[in-house]
C-alpha cells in the first residue's frame, strides 16, 4: 500500500532555508530551524547534537538534502508545538482557546521538554471565559494533566453549576473517583453554605440592630413608610431579627436557600439579586422601587462573600493532589 502523499506545512514552517524537517503522524512536513528548537527545547539540542554519520551507512531518510524526522504528533498538535519554539517575530504563540487542543499540546510539550507550554496550557484552563462556562471540561482536563492548582480552581468554578454535571466529551479523561470526589466536595460546599440560612449573626453582626437596614421592614424608625404597598413575609426561618421583613425579602431568601443547595457559590446570589431587584421595581411601590438596588447590593456582597468564605474552608484534598 502506498503510503498517504505528504503535504508541506503552512508559513512559517515552509522557510527554504531551514537545515531540518519534521514530519508529523499524518504526513505534513514542517521545515524548521535546528537552532530555534534547540534553544527552546533541552530534547531537541539533544537530539540535533548527537554526531551524524560521514560514510554513507546512515539510515537517517534524507530529502532536498534534509534530514527528515518523522514525529508522532498530528500536523495540527505539531504546529501549535512549534510555535511556541519559534520567535514571536516569526510565530505568535497559539490561543489555546479550544480546550480540545489542549491535551495534545500538554503531551508533546512535556515529551519535548519545553516548559513553556505547560505555563500556557496553565494560563488557558484558568481564563476567566473558559471556566465561565466550560468549568467541567476545565476540571476533567486538569485532573487528567495532574495540574494540581488547576484542578482546584475549576472545581471551585463547578460550584457554580447543578450538582449532578451534564455528560460531556472530557468525562473519559477522569476516573470515577475522581467525579465522585469531586461531587462530594460540592456536597460538602452546599452544606457549609447552608448554615448560613440557617442562622443569621453574619447578618446581624453586620448591621448591627434593624435600625441600620430598615429597607428589610418597610418603615422607618417611628412608622411604616407613607406610601408602602409591599407586604410582610411569613416565612419565620428569615426573620433576622424576629420581625418580619418584606414579603419580596422572604420571596429572594427561599429562592437563595433553594439555589445554593445545588449551586453553593457567590455567583448565585448576585444573579439571583438581580432578578429580585427587577421585580421589585416592577412592583412599583414607592418606597421599595427607590431603595432597591442599593439595598440590596450592598446585602447581596455580604452574603456572597459569607458563601464564598464557607466554600474555601471546605477541604477539597481527595482530587488535588496527584495520582500515583
Amino acid at each position: 500500500m502506498e503510503s498517504p502523499m505528504e503535504t508541506c506545512a503552512s508559513a512559517p514552517f515552509d522557510h527554504a532555508k531551514a537545515d531540518v524537517i519534521l514530519r508529523s503522524a499524518d504526513g505534513v512536513e514542517f521545515r524548521v530551524f535546528t537552532l530555534f528548537l534547540s534553544l527552546a527545547s533541552p530534547f531537541f539540542e539533544t537530539l540535533f547534537g548527537l554526531p551524524q554519520a560521514s560514510n554513507g551507512t546512515s539510515d537517517q531518510e534524507m530529502k532536498d538534502g534534509l534530514a527528515v524526522i518523522a514525529v508522532s504528533e498530528d500536523s495540527k498538535t505539531l504546529d501549535s508545538f512549534l510555535r511556541f519554539c519559534y520567535p514571536s517575530t516569526l510565530a505568535e504563540d497559539p490561543s489555546l482557546d479550544n480546550l480540545t487542543e489542549v491535551l495534545s499540546v500538554l503531551a508533546a510539550g512535556r515529551k519535548y521538554s519545553l516548559d513553556l507550554i505547560e505555563r500556557k496550557v496553565c494560563q488557558a484552563l484558568t481564563n476567566p471565559k473558559v471556566l465561565e462556562t466550560e468549568p467541567l471540561r476545565c476540571f476533567a482536563i486538569a485532573r487528567n494533566a495532574r495540574l494540581k492548582h488547576e484542578t482546584i480552581t475549576a472545581a471551585r468554578h463547578n460550584l457554580r453549576q447543578p450538582l449532578i454535571p451534564l455528560l460531556f466529551a472530557e468525562i473519559d479523561l477522569i476516573t470515577a473517583s475522581d467525579l465522585l470526589a469531586l461531587l462530594t466536595y460540592h456536597k460538602k460546599c452546599a452544606t457549609a453554605v447552608q448554615a448560613l440560612m440557617k442562622d443569621f449573626k453574619w447578618m446581624t453582626d453586620h448591621y448591627v440592630n434593624l435600625n441600620s437596614c430598615l429597607w428589610l421592614v418597610g418603615r422607618t424608625n417611628d412608622s411604616y413608610y407613607k406610601d408602602h404597598c409591599c407586604e410582610q413575609g411569613t416565612d419565620k426561618r428569615f426573620f433576622p431579627w424576629g420581625t418580619p421583613p418584606l414579603a419580596w425579602w422572604t420571596t429572594y431568601m427561599q429562592e437563595i436557600y433553594e439555589l445554593l443547595q445545588d449551586s453553593p457559590s457567590g455567583d448565585t446570589v448576585r444573579t439571583a439579586t438581580d432578578r429580585t431587584v427587577q421585580k421589585v421595581r416592577s412592583a412599583n411601590c414607592a418606597d421599595c422601587s427607590g431603595r432597591v438596588r442599593e439595598a440590596m447590593t450592598e446585602f447581596s456582597n455580604l452574603l456572597a462573600l459569607k458563601v464564598e468564605e464557607a466554600v474555601a474552608l471546605v477541604c477539597n484534598s481527595p482530587y488535588s493532589t496527584d495520582r500515583s
